[in-house]
């Protein structure tokens, strides 16, 4: 088994094999062991190597991690950016080679600057600290890409009741831990003292975790509210063909109108495919329904308004009509599918860089709550709610969240189901119920547990209907959000550079 730890092509063979265990652990796999195992063997391949070793060591995991996990990058570039196979493979390449970097330069700073062979408890510690450190730049450098953490693995796991705790970063540092000191272990078997240490600290994240399972943060506010969340299950072929702009104007219109009663009406991302203010007597008469029905309708809408340098400019958006108010301007824009970084340069050399709708602008931060039915509402369009610290900044303030989206980009591969396990993780952060309406699925409500209650089938014309309730309260992770875990990783970090040092 020494060829696992030495350098060679072999070690950076499992190394590629290990970050594919991390895409099976998560959603819609769901196998959380092998989150532990995937980290076991990337930190038990990096003891013996050298810095260059490392780094390389470190892509290969990378690689084999994105390249399983975002393979549906390849269905939005060829399926909806009309590049030939060749090409948006090739893309798609690129995108994740690129991503496998930051677990490049994990490997590479952990042995250069960090790895202690005298010290294998504090090497875990530090070891894990490092893992959340690059997890948190992935998900902050060129907008991020906060997309496949370990923690998520654990949303039906053992450590889920950590979640309220310090959310998916508190999660992640656990599942890391807990493989770093089963692979230190063997070696701290001469120390009783340190042997003990870190039996404690393998132990206590899950312990706690399971104490904490269901344990309940929140409190309802009010009374239950109906929800019917309309999934329209339009084409993305279909979305923005002025031909077919008609038809799904009166789709979403008679699949509300033919509707049971609700208190709350929610339609999709970009329901109503054109500018609101082109909109204003579609979006009249569908208000004068809901209050005609003392309901609440949300939809998604793009809007065209000054930005506040006085520039004209369009925003993915999301709308309030009949009993409430309010209009949110995305804030967390997907790269490419809605604006284009460099597109001075970008623009008309393939079709993937003119996609219809990718010159939205950012919302400005700081914008007032959607208001319906009395209740705050926290909103998230599509790519906002992979955000842990975004989502949880809205959430504070808010009774309910709500996400709607358009995974039609993804196709029919892992994506939607990634991005789904990602909204339940939000839910859990945060202690309060989520309505989660798409176009094309997945549609579902979700409790203050991140556990589905109602849902219906992807890729159908159908409505969801079911019960959420408004919740007050902040869960701890609200509270302080990912702050104690930037403290404690910072104090690790800087702990592991003074030891080695010392020598």
């Amino acid at each position: 088994m020494h060829w696992i730890t030495r350098p060679g092509w072999p070690g950076n063979l499992l190394a590629l094999v290990a970050g594919t265990l991390t895409t099976l652990s998560l959603a819609p796999f769901d196998i959380w062991p092998l989150a532990l195992l995937s980290v076991a063997l990337l930190y038990l391949g990096l003891r013996e190597t050298a810095a260059k070793q490392a780094a390389q060591r470190g892509w290969c995991y990378g690689f084999g991690l994105f390249a399983s996990g975002v393979s549906w990058v390849y269905v939005s570039i060829h399926d909806f950016g009309a590049a030939s196979p060749a090409l948006a493979g090739l893309l798609t390449l690129g995108f994740v080679a690129g991503l496998a970097l930051f677990f490049a330069l994990l490997g590479w700073l952990w042995v250069r600057l960090l790895r202690n062979r005298h010290s294998a408890l504090g090497d875990a510690l530090a070891f894990a600290a490092l893992w959340l450190a690059l997890d948190a730049l992935r998900g902050w450098i060129l907008t991020g890409f906060p997309w496949l953490y370990i923690g998520y693995s654990q949303l039906d796991g053992p450590l889920a009741g950590l979640a309220p705790l310090g959310g998916v970063w508190l999660l992640s540092f656990a599942v890391a831990l807990s493989a770093t000191l089963l692979v230190a272990i063997p070696r701290l078997l001469a120390d009783k003292a340190r042997l003990a240490a870190a039996v404690v600290l393998l132990l206590s994240p899950w312990l706690v975790g399971l104490a904490l399972k269901d344990h309940a943060w929140t409190t309802s506010k009010g009374e239950p509210l109906t929800v019917a969340a309309v999934q329209g299950n339009v084409a993305q072929s279909m979305k923005w063909d002025p031909k077919k702009l008609e038809m799904q104007l009166l789709l979403y219109r008679d699949m509300t109108f033919g509707s049971r009663p609700a208190d709350l009406i929610v339609w999709p991302e970009t329901a109503v495919p054109i500018l609101k203010d082109h909109a204003e007597g579609y979006l009249q008469m569908m208000a004068g329904f809901a209050e005609q029905r003392d309901a609440a309708l949300i939809t998604g809408v793009p809007v065209r308004q000054p930005n506040p340098e006085g520039e004209l400019r369009y925003y993915n958006g999301l709308t309030t009509a009949g009993d409430g108010s309010g209009t949110y301007l995305k804030q967390k824009l997907v790269p490419f599918g809605e604006y284009v970084p460099l597109q001075d340069l970008l623009r008309g050399l393939i079709a993937f860089f003119d996609l219809p709708m990718s010159d939205f602008a950012r919302g400005e931060s700081g914008q007032p709550l959607l208001q319906a039915k009395g209740l705050q509402i926290a909103p998230y369009i599509c790519y906002e709610v992979v955000y842990p610290e975004f989502a949880a900044g809205l959430a504070a303030q808010s009774d309910l969240l709500l996400t709607v989206s358009n995974d039609a980009w993804f196709g029919r591969s892992i994506g939607p189901l990634q991005h789904l396990q990602m909204a339940q993780m939000r839910a859990l952060e945060a202690g309060r119920w989520m309505i989660r309406g798409t176009n094309n699925g997945v549609t579902v409500l979700i409790d203050p547990h991140g556990r589905i209650t109602e849902r219906v089938p992807a890729f159908e014309q159908t409505t969801l209907y079911g019960e959420v309730t408004p919740m007050q309260g902040l869960t701890p992770y609200l509270k302080w959000r990912g702050w104690p875990m930037a403290g404690l990783c910072l104090l690790l970090l800087a702990w592991a550079l003074l030891r080695r040092r010392r020598g």
